[in-house]
């Protein structure tokens, strides 16, 4: 068995951070331009880090810095139709504060974009929305009702005489929970999902637009009532009842899932009420995106402030008198440079999962939204790990807010739980994986003289782990009894989860692979390769005994990779600091930070 050495001793001529950000924040046609406009805005101000305000003080200032950001559009609109546009904003805003990239994705995404994905209803005046005078928010799960969603029981009936409907909520597990309904921001209309009823028939759930609030207060036969504060950046979340409130025919958001004629009767290109459900909260699917991209800015800041801090504490060196920083430690450097190599993995990832989107056909629609779901899941699980890391490596001083990394942890477990939870979406994707997905090729078995260095050797172990665990899979679901499609699936879960987790790494890789090929500079392109391959040690040690048993590496390749892994970190890790420094932190929000700027 080889270990190139040359390749993992040499040194990356002109590595230059701004080269790497360059890699890092080409996204699509519009490269970095539309990163650039909200890495700006993030850095005035209004976006430095406050201490000693309370919930109810956040809540306004994550209002007033939506309306900072609103300033910056040319056209609100324009980027409640753009998904690279609204994911970006939230790879920014959650850099310094979760609470404005929550409310600017409910009103610009989830609000907006239901809106204006209408183009069956006449048209609707929506100025207010895009002057930010009227704040838009997204009703959907209930107190009874999370994940089955499509079986929410909030109901509008149609009353054909007045040509209006009525909502009401029957039961308190039908009210809607979480939604920001509170008077903070300023007067506010909703999304409300409920169940279109008219005469006998239940044409299942809808989406409806209806006015919350004015400058006077909440509206006749709507209560809204305020939660506990949450964990992470505050936001003004609310229980929201609604008590035969009457709205206008007009209410009624339409599409290819249905449109309402006069007389009751409902018209649809879509089969089934939960299909229909389905495509009325469509836009769900770009939130999964920006979910997932406020996790990636989260995390790259969380890691540009550990490493900062890494370089900049120093404790007691082995020498009696002298002080070394804590990064001249392999068990603190090892740490973070793997969690960059990941970042960098999750960036990648994210770019291509995002013009695999925007460019799908509808033929294409389920595999792209699967797509999206299982990036989701893995960007979002990884983040956590990431802030969590960077939270550790940093000690007591960073548990307090005031030093910029005690929120990120908790904002990471929101966005793992917001837009569809993350095991609930695996679960629904890997079951889709089992037979509507091709199995992967069966890759040569390992001989021995292959490189622990070579990315394409590596990558075909991930491919040797998702074949393995998509045959587990298919027999699994097999096995079951044929009449007990619960225990079917409850037999074959964990392989086919399994599955998914495999081959959304290896998309990942492929994703890492494919950036470094668009880079030009020598130095540049010598480091992006040995993050790669760094990336990928760390997911084949971490399947090495079933790829031993699967014959993807040999057992001289097994006892190899720990020595491979401290090459390669004994290499990279003078270059750390460069590595964060291209995730392009504002300067502005570092140098707010106590921790990185006092002893």
């Amino acid at each position: 068995m080889m270990i190139d050495a040359d390749a993992v001793t040499g040194l990356y001529p002109g590595l230059d951070p701004a080269r790497l950000a360059d890699a890092l924040f080409t996204d699509g046609c519009e490269g970095a331009d539309v990163h650039g406009r909200w890495r700006k805005a993030v850095s005035t101000g209004l976006f430095r880090h406050r201490t000693g305000v309370g919930s109810e003080e956040r809540w306004q200032l994550a209002y007033d810095r939506l309306r900072a950001l609103n300033e910056e559009l040319s056209s609100a609109e324009d980027l409640a139709r753009d998904a690279r546009g609204l994911a970006a904003l939230h790879e920014w805003a959650a850099v310094v504060d979760g609470a404005t990239a929550t409310v600017a994705g409910i009103h610009y995404n989830l609000f907006l974009g239901s809106l204006l994905d209408d183009c069956f209803s006449p048209p609707r005046d929506l100025s207010a929305f895009y002057r930010l005078e009227r704040i838009g928010t997204f009703l959907c799960t209930e107190r009874a009702h999370g994940n089955d969603a499509a079986a929410l029981e909030t109901w509008a009936r149609y009353d054909r005489e007045r040509q209006e409907f009525v909502l009401h909520t029957p039961h308190e597990g039908a009210q809607k929970y979480m939604p920001n309904t509170s008077a903070v921001g300023g007067p506010k209309s909703a999304v409300v999902a409920a169940r279109l009823l008219a005469g006998d028939q239940d044409h299942g759930v809808f989406l409806f637009l209806v006015p919350l609030s004015d400058d006077r207060g909440t509206l006749p036969g709507i209560t809204v009532t305020v939660l506990p504060e949450r964990v992470g950046s505050p936001v003004d979340h609310c229980v929201t009842n609604f008590d035969q409130v009457r709205l206008p025919r007009t209410a009624l958001i339409q599409g290819e899932h249905g449109q309402l004629r006069p007389d009751g009767s409902l018209t649809s290109s879509v089969g089934s009420a939960r299909k229909r459900f389905l495509h009325a909260i469509g836009r769900v699917t770009i939130g999964k995106l920006c979910m997932s991209a406020s996790t990636l800015g989260g995390c790259r800041a969380a890691l540009a402030i550990a490493v900062r801090y890494a370089h900049t504490r120093t404790i007691s060196g082995p020498v009696a008198g002298r002080r070394v920083p804590l990064a001249a430690h392999r068990s603190h450097h090892a740490r973070l440079l793997e969690r960059v190599a990941t970042a960098y993995a999750m960036t990648f990832l994210h770019r291509e999962v995002t013009d695999h989107w925007i460019t799908h056909t509808p033929t294409d629609r389920l595999a792209a939204e699967r797509l999206v779901a299982l990036a989701k899941g893995w960007i979002t699980w990884q983040a956590r790990e990431i802030v969590t890391e960077s939270r550790e490596r940093c000690g007591a001083r960073a548990l307090f807010p005031v030093n910029g990394l005690a929120e990120y942890p908790a904002n990471a477990d929101w966005a793992i739980t917001a837009e569809g939870d993350n095991l609930a979406i695996w679960c629904k994707a890997a079951a889709d994986m089992i037979f509507g997905h091709t199995l992967a090729p069966e890759p040569p078995p390992a001989t021995g003289r292959e490189s622990l260095t070579d990315p394409a050797f590596l990558r075909r172990g991930i491919t040797a782990a998702e074949r393995h665990w998509h045959a587990g899979a298919r027999s699994d679901l097999r096995s079951g009894e044929a009449d007990d499609a619960l225990g079917r699936w409850n037999n074959a879960s964990a392989s086919a989860l399994n599955l998914a987790e495999a081959y959304i790494i290896g998309q990942a890789a492929d994703a890492f692979a494919t950036a470094i090929t668009r880079t030009t500079a020598a130095g540049t392109q010598a480091a992006l390769t040995d993050l790669y391959v760094l990336f990928l040690l760390d997911q084949v040690d971490s399947r090495s005994g079933l790829l031993l048993a699967e014959g993807a590496l040999t057992r001289d390749h097994v006892r190899a990779l720990p020595r491979t892994r401290h090459l390669l970190i004994t290499r990279l890790a003078p270059h750390l600091p460069a590595l964060t420094d291209a995730f392009s932190v504002p300067q502005e929000h570092l140098s707010s930070l106590p921790m990185l700027t006092a002893p």
